[in-house]
């Protein structure tokens, strides 16, 4: 994939925010069992609407409205994968865009051979997030330990390259420095607190957000990267403010709804590079 759109850019972020407010797109999520609720929750504090349509009679009718589509699989189940299949297919046929989490990829065998199964089932994903374990593992690795990550998302950069240029998308790699890349240009953000690892569904619920800004922005890079910015600037803030996991899941929802446009813009750390070199 060439570069055509313009570098991503802490403005570009913010700008990216606001319209993505005004828009209020429609998320489906076919996510685990897990984070259900809090995956909604994160959604509607950015200002996304939520929808956990994930059975295989309404998942392909509904990916066919909403505005972005997120597969996560966190806890599949026969039901949930034939409506994955489903949801892929009319998201695919209706332009709608949609986010591939493949949790655990590389460390359970079924799971992985079904996500390569729906990056190769129709057209490609705006998004591929996980962590660098995750993403060494649907590349062909090993994968991590569990749904925990072995490898630091520095480690996986070859591999998130090989799966953007590849399959056309972008590629997220989840760590203490997230770095994104659509093959040929690269961005990392520093933001994030250490408490985002003690609470349960944080990375699942930003696949949600990815597939939410992807509906809103003309660039996928731009719209990973806005989503994580603004979870982890939100995070950022949030620690400041609680005393551990608890209060911190509190904080967090409620400072993914109150951080401003310019805010981000302000505090949001982030470089890009196009091809190797500074951007």
């Amino acid at each position: 994939m060439t570069p055509t759109h313009p570098s991503v850019t802490a403005a570009a972020c913010g700008e990216a925010l606001a319209t993505f407010r005004e828009t209020g797109p429609l998320v489906q999520s076919l996510t685990n069992t897990v984070v259900t609720n809090w995956t909604a929750n994160v959604l509607l504090a950015a200002g996304a609407a939520p929808a956990m349509v994930d059975n295989p009679h309404e998942a392909g009718q509904f990916a066919r409205v909403a505005s972005g589509v997120l597969v996560n699989l966190g806890t599949p189940q026969d039901q949930t994968v034939e409506a994955m299949r489903e949801a892929v297919r009319a998201a695919s046929e209706a332009g709608t865009p949609w986010v591939l989490d493949p949790v655990a990829a590389g460390g359970l065998t079924w799971r992985t051979e079904f996500a390569r199964e729906l990056l190769a089932l129709a057209h490609a994903p705006a998004i591929v997030r996980g962590n660098a374990s995750e993403i060494i593992g649907l590349a062909g690795g090993a994968g991590g330990r569990g749904v925990d990550s072995t490898d630091t998302a520095d480690a996986a950069l070859d591999a998130a390259r090989a799966l953007a240029s590849e399959h056309a998308c972008v590629v997220a790699v989840s760590g203490e420095v997230d770095h994104l890349t659509d093959g040929a240009r690269l961005v990392r953000v520093h933001n994030g607190d250490a408490l985002l690892t003690r609470v349960t569904g944080v990375g699942c619920s930003l696949g949600a957000l990815m597939a939410g800004f992807a509906a809103t922005c003309d660039d996928p890079l731009l719209a990973a990267t806005v989503a994580t910015g603004l979870l982890t600037v939100a995070a950022d803030v949030a620690a400041t403010e609680s005393r551990g996991p608890g209060s911190f899941a509190v904080a967090l929802l409620d400072r993914l709804a109150l951080l401003t446009p310019d805010d981000l813009t302000a505090r949001v750390r982030l470089d890009a590079e196009t091809d190797g070199s500074a951007a």
